[in-house]
């Protein structure tokens, strides 16, 4: 869940709990070229208050005013369709013929959206299906391999943690990574145990943790939903980070340094409690090669490399 929806998520409870109506529209089929993903969330109160997007402002206003009118009276979720033509396409500012499917649900469960908060925040995946014949939800553990699913029946969908990033060591290079990673919608955390970086990297967004980074992988716990990037350059600290992160579900592991001392790192890692097959998932050099020289530079393909195995890019091997 990105940072869009999960305030969409917040927002529509809180409204809920303070006694206003609430319509939720989730993006559930794009046809052409649509401006927001299948699973995206709007989240529209009865005064014509919203929170989130469906389009990127395309069809919003002609939605609010259909669940305004009509759909807020009703008790069954309703199935709202936009650019069915290329007229109505231009109409609504679709770019290039795009078509929007989004169903509407007039009465979400507050208990029900609550439940998803709680997982949500306690990184956890939950997967929820509605009864398209009465509104109703049912929730149950859910998975990253878990695909959304919408027909004439029900929708099923899973709502997960934000993706998250672990930069260990407090560093320059540090500074720019967790900008780039804020930027790419990263809830971001830093680790560095040194007193030279005691005052941490002075970002409002960006938690900064004192301590061994070993330790703290282990107390903030490390998920699937969670990158981790060992920047120090100084094997004590990055060795014992990577020794957690190897053996965790994280979804990435890198490390600074140069090919050279990659390969020496993955001996040293050998000589503890972590396997070959672990050993091959560390990310080393760090970063998709592209030449970069300045710390920006670096953060960039830093990102860029997290990103491509976040959605499952090949990446070329490196020699």
């Amino acid at each position: 869940m990105n940072s869009t929806d999960l305030s969409v998520l917040k927002a529509a409870v809180d409204w809920l709990n303070n006694g206003h109506s609430v319509a939720i529209a989730t993006v559930v089929q794009t046809w052409g070229s649509a401006p927001r993903p299948v699973g995206s969330w709007l989240a529209i109160r009865g005064d014509g208050q919203v929170m989130g997007s469906v389009s990127g402002g395309c069809v919003e206003d002609d939605l609010i005013r259909r669940v305004q009118s009509d759909i807020l009276t009703r008790s069954t979720p309703e199935m709202v369709v936009y650019g069915v033509s290329q007229q109505e396409a231009a109409r609504f500012g679709l770019p290039c013929g795009g078509t929007l499917r989004l169903l509407v649900e007039p009465k979400p469960e507050v208990q029900v959206l609550e439940a998803i908060l709680h997982s949500v925040s306690h990184h956890q995946i939950t997967s929820r299906t509605v009864q398209l014949s009465n509104g109703k939800s049912e929730l149950e553990p859910g998975s990253r391999t878990d695909s959304f699913l919408c027909n004439e029946v029900f929708m099923k969908t899973s709502y997960g943690p934000r993706w998250r990033m672990v930069i260990i060591g407090a560093g320059q290079l540090s500074l720019y990574t967790a900008d780039f990673a804020l930027a790419s919608d990263f809830e971001v955390i830093v680790i560095d145990p040194r007193e030279e970086y005691a005052e941490g990297i002075d970002r409002d967004q960006v938690q900064f943790i004192k301590g061994m980074p070993d330790d703290v992988l282990l107390e903030i716990g490390v998920d699937s939903h969670t990158a981790v990037v060992a920047l120090t350059h100084d094997p004590k600290l990055d060795d014992m980070a990577l020794m957690e992160a190897l053996k965790s579900p994280a979804f990435y592991v890198g490390a600074l340094g140069s090919r050279v001392n990659t390969q020496k790192r993955k001996s040293r890692l050998l000589d503890f409690d972590v396997t070959q097959e672990q050993v091959n998932q560390l990310h080393g050099p760090v970063g998709l090669h592209i030449g970069a020289l300045t710390p920006p530079e670096m953060a960039i393909s830093i990102l860029a490399e997290v990103i491509a195995v976040k959605y499952g890019v090949s990446i070329p091997k490196k020699n």
